[in-house]
């Protein structure tokens, strides 16, 4: 329904509830929820901004949360997909790993650092990183990255994937590959990282 908001920073406060933005946009102001690394980076108040947005409907509520950039908004929308990860328990993680760090987690299965989150446990941690990978890797690219992809080596299809996950169109993740030139010997999260600096320009 909504993907962003552009306007005016009106207020923002950190409670013991969360971290909250209101932003103006023609008059009307707009009360999101944010995870607390995001809130750490905001603009000072009257700044003109744009935040990402994901509307939350529950039975007895409506509300939105609020993401500086659309991966981690992305992101956030994968990960609240999980059993037994909800709103909140999603802003925290955010608010604890930031996206690449997060994949990073997810790809080498280190579900004890996952616990680092409030109210993380090894159980969900490990459920966590089994159906977020899953989830992440859902699109198969094995056989194409030669094809499609043939500036960028094999190695890093596990990034592609990532990308695509994400919901970025082939033509999108090549011309980003281009752009930060790939160096062999590079992990996955450094390409990730680079490629998806790219890609929120």
């Amino acid at each position: 329904m909504f993907d962003y908001i552009k306007g005016l920073l009106d207020d923002k406060r950190k409670t013991e509830k969360g971290c909250f933005l209101t932003i103006d946009n023609n008059g009307i102001g707009y009360r999101l929820e944010l995870p607390s690394s995001d809130y750490e980076q905001l603009p000072d108040k009257n700044s003109e901004m744009k935040i990402f947005v994901s509307l939350i409907h529950k039975e007895d509520t409506m509300y939105l949360c609020g993401f500086l950039n659309r991966e981690t908004r992305d992101i956030f929308t994968i990960l609240t997909s999980v059993s037994g990860v909800g709103t909140k328990m999603g802003l925290t993680l955010l608010g604890e790993f930031d996206l690449y760090e997060l994949i990073s987690l997810v790809q080498s299965q280190n579900y004890k650092e996952l616990t680092r989150a409030k109210g993380v446990g090894p159980k969900l941690a490990q459920k966590i990183i089994l159906e977020l990978k899953d989830k992440l890797m859902k699109v198969s690219i094995a056989g194409n990255v030669a094809e499609t992809y043939s500036h960028i080596p094999a190695e890093y299809g596990e990034a592609v994937s990532i990308l695509q996950s994400l919901g970025y169109e082939d033509k999108e993740i090549q011309d980003a590959f281009k752009k930060v030139s790939v160096k062999q010997g590079e992990t996955q999260e450094e390409v990730l990282r680079a490629v998806l600096t790219i890609l929120s320009l």
